[in-house]
C-alpha cells in the first residue's frame, strides 16, 4: 500500500471532526469571555519564557495559550487579525465566533449541509453591517470632547481605566501629531511614527506625549555637547569609518614604509568623510552605522555631538520630527538634507539609563510617548491599553461614525435579523436565524458579569 500520511497522525473525518472543530473552538472562546466588559477579571498568565502577563485583553492572553488543535489556531488568528486590522474587540470577535458555532451544531445534527450554514451566515453578515451603517451616528472629528468620549469608552474595560483622562489625551495628542495628508487622503500610521518608551519608576500620571522623539542612546563621547538648543541635525544611513574589504583582502608589503602609506591612507579617508559632514556646520550627527575613534576625534574636535548604531525605525522618526534627510553616502549631503525642525537635543539620565531627546520641534510628523510605571508588568499592561486607546482614535479619524455600546448595538442589529429571518423560505432561515441570537451573547455576558439576569427578557429583543 502506499501510505502518505504519517501513520502516527491522528485523522478526523466526518461530523466527529466537525463536533470537535465546535467544540475546540467554544473553549478557546471560554477562557477570555471572563475578560469582556468593565467588570472584566485581568488573568495572570505564566509565559513559555517564565514571564508574567497580567491583562485583560484577548489577543494578549491567546497569545499565550499553547495550542495544537487547528480549529483553536484559527480562533487565536481570529483575535490576532482583529488586533491588526482594528485594535480592539479582540474579546468580543472570539467570544462571537464561538456562540456562532455552538448554535451551529444542532443543524449538523439535524443533517444541514455546512456550505447551505455558511451560506446563511454570510447572508445576515450583509444584512448585520447594513443594519449597524444605518444606526451610526457621524462625530465631528474637529471636536475634540467628542472624540474623547469614544476614546473613554475604549478605555473604561481597560487596566488603565482609573487614568483614562491622562490616557485620552496622550492617545488623542499622539494620533494628532502623526496624521499627514497624502493624496488627499488622511494617513495615519501610529506603528512607524507613534513610538512608546516604557521606563520603569515613577507614576503612570507622569506619562506623557514628546513634541519630538527620544530613544535609548548616549553621545559617543564625553567630551560631546549634551544640550543644544536649536540644533543642526544630520542622519546618515553608512558608517564614518573607512571601508573594510568585502572579502579577505591581501596586502603585500615590501618595506616598512609601505605599512605608514596605508595607514595614511585609512586616515586620509576618514578625514575626508569627516570634512564632507563638517562642511555643512551641523550640532548632531547620528548615523544608523559605526563611527570610528579616528571619526569621533574629528567631529569633537569640530564641536559635534555623534551618536552611532541607531535603529533604523528610529531614524526614520528622527528625520520625519526634524525635517532631516537620510543620506546614504556623505559626499552627497547638501544643506537641504540638514534638519533644522527641533528646537531642542538633550542627553538626560534616567536611572541607570541615559536617553536622548529631540523635541520642541516646530510641526513633528512623528512622537514618542514616554510611560512611567511601578513595573515592567504593569507597563506593558498600560503599553496594550494605550495601544488600543491610540488604534479607536485612528479608526474614528479615518470613518468617523459612531454605535452604542454596552451591548447596545447587538441587541438592535439581532431584532433587525430576526424580523428578516421570517420573511426568508426554507433551510436558510434557521442558520440566518442563529446569527441573531448569536449576537446576543455580549449582553448577555455583560449581564452576567453585572449579575443581572441570564436570560434576556422579550422587551429587550
Amino acid at each position: 500500500p502506499v501510505l502518505v500520511l504519517n501513520q502516527n497522525a491522528k485523522r478526523e473525518t466526518g461530523r466527529r471532526a466537525q463536533l470537535t472543530n465546535i467544540a475546540a473552538a467554544r473553549a478557546v472562546s471560554d477562557i477570555i469571555r471572563t475578560t469582556l466588559g468593565p467588570r472584566a477579571m485581568l488573568k495572570m498568565i505564566l509565559d513559555a519564557t517564565g514571564n508574567i502577563v497580567l491583562t485583560n485583553d484577548g489577543n494578549a492572553i491567546l497569545r499565550e495559550v499553547d495550542v495544537s488543535h487547528p480549529a483553536a489556531k484559527s480562533m487565536i488568528e481570529l483575535s490576532k487579525t482583529q488586533d491588526e486590522e482594528v485594535g480592539d474587540g479582540t474579546t468580543s470577535v472570539t467570544v462571537i465566533a464561538g456562540e456562532l458555532l455552538t448554535l451551529a451544531e444542532p443543524f449538523l445534527q439535524r443533517n444541514i449541509h455546512p456550505t447551505v450554514i455558511v451560506n446563511g451566515f454570510f447572508r445576515a453578515l450583509e444584512d448585520a453591517v447594513e443594519a449597524a451603517e444605518r444606526m451610526a451616528v457621524p462625530i465631528d472629528i474637529n471636536d475634540d470632547a467628542q472624540v474623547e468620549k469614544v476614546i473613554t469608552s475604549c478605555i473604561g474595560t481597560k487596566f488603565v481605566t482609573r487614568y483614562e483622562d491622562l490616557m485620552v489625551r496622550i492617545a488623542l495628542d499622539a494620533i494628532k501629531t502623526v496624521a499627514v495628508q497624502s493624496g488627499g487622503k488622511q494617513n495615519i500610521d501610529i506603528k512607524n511614527y507613534a513610538r512608546i518608551e516604557k521606563i520603569p519608576g515613577g507614576e503612570i500620571r507622569d506619562s506623557k506625549v514628546l513634541s519630538g522623539v527620544m530613544f535609548n542612546k548616549d553621545v559617543c563621547a564625553s567630551n560631546m555637547r549634551r544640550r543644544i538648543e536649536n540644533p543642526r541635525v544630520v542622519l546618515l544611513d553608512c558608517p564614518l569609518e573607512y571601508k573594510k574589504g568585502e572579502s579577505q583582502t591581501n596586502v603585500e608589503l615590501i618595506k616598512e614604509s609601505d605599512w605608514q602609506k596605508l595607514l595614511e591612507l585609512e586616515e586620509a579617508e576618514v578625514a575626508r568623510i569627516c570634512e564632507d559632514v563638517i562642511r555643512l556646520k551641523p550640532d548632531v550627527v547620528i548615523t544608523e552605522k559605526g563611527i570610528s575613534d579616528l571619526a569621533l576625534h574629528f567631529l569633537a574636535k569640530a564641536n559635534i555631538s555623534a551618536i552611532r548604531r541607531l535603529r533604523k525605525t528610529d531614524n526614520n522618526r528622527v528625520a520625519r520630527a526634524t525635517g532631516a534627510t537620510i543620506v546614504s553616502r556623505t559626499e552627497e549631503l547638501k544643506e537641504s538634507d540638514v534638519g533644522t525642525g527641533a528646537g531642542l537635543f538633550e542627553v538626560s539620565k534616567i536611572g541607570d539609563e541615559y536617553f536622548t531627546y529631540l523635541v520642541e520641534c516646530k510641526n513633528p510628523k512623528a512622537c514618542t510617548v514616554l510611560l512611567r510605571g511601578g513595573s515592567k508588568d504593569v507597563l506593558n499592561e498600560v503599553e496594550r491599553n494605550l495601544q488600543d486607546a491610540m488604534c479607536i482614535a485612528k479608526n474614528v479619524m479615518l470613518n468617523p461614525k459612531l454605535v452604542p455600546g454596552g451591548g447596545a448595538i447587538e441587541m438592535a442589529v439581532s431584532s433587525v435579523l430576526l424580523a428578516k429571518s421570517k420573511s426568508i423560505e426554507g433551510v436558510a432561515q434557521w442558520p440566518y436565524r442563529a446569527v441573531a441570537e448569536a449576537l446576543e451573547v455580549i449582553p448577555r455576558t455583560l449581564a452576567v458579569r453585572h449579575h443581572f439576569a441570564t436570560a434576556l427578557p422579550q422587551s429587550a429583543r
